[in-house]
């Protein structure tokens, strides 16, 4: 997740392929380290160059079915990113309708994981958070 340094804003995307918002999300490459997979996911889908400061979160996400029917599941890593809000973000690439700085008093609706996620990240508790 990508805030503002004073902790007041939030950088959203609005998918364009069911029209959630959601901080941005996306997926390792072959070898990546995670750190840059998060900084490189934020800069590809919003323009936007922030810097990971620290692991917030770790969790393994419900199976997802394609609609070939192939399964996959995911282990979700949630990073607490920094950028400087005077970065004006754009939907980078065909994946995302909006990327915009959302006041943290005033989110557009996020699902409970992500909710869940800002809270951890808000919280500058230094150690990750993991299900047992």
């Amino acid at each position: 997740m990508v805030v503002d340094p004073a902790r007041t804003q939030l950088l959203v995307v609005r998918r364009a392929d069911n029209g959630a918002w959601t901080p941005v999300t996306g997926i390792l490459d072959p070898g990546e380290e995670p750190a840059r997979a998060a900084a490189r996911e934020v800069t590809e889908e919003t323009g936007i160059v922030c810097t990971p400061l620290r692991l917030a979160d770790v969790r393994t996400l419900p199976m997802v079915t394609y609609t070939n029917g192939d399964q996959a599941q995911y282990l979700d890593l949630c990073f607490l990113c920094e950028a400087d809000p005077a970065q004006e973000p754009y939907p980078a690439d065909g994946e995302n309708t909006a990327a915009r700085w959302a006041p943290l008093t005033n989110l557009p609706p996020l699902n409970p994981r992500f909710r869940e996620q800002l809270q951890i990240v808000l919280s500058d508790d230094p150690a990750a958070r993991f299900r047992w």
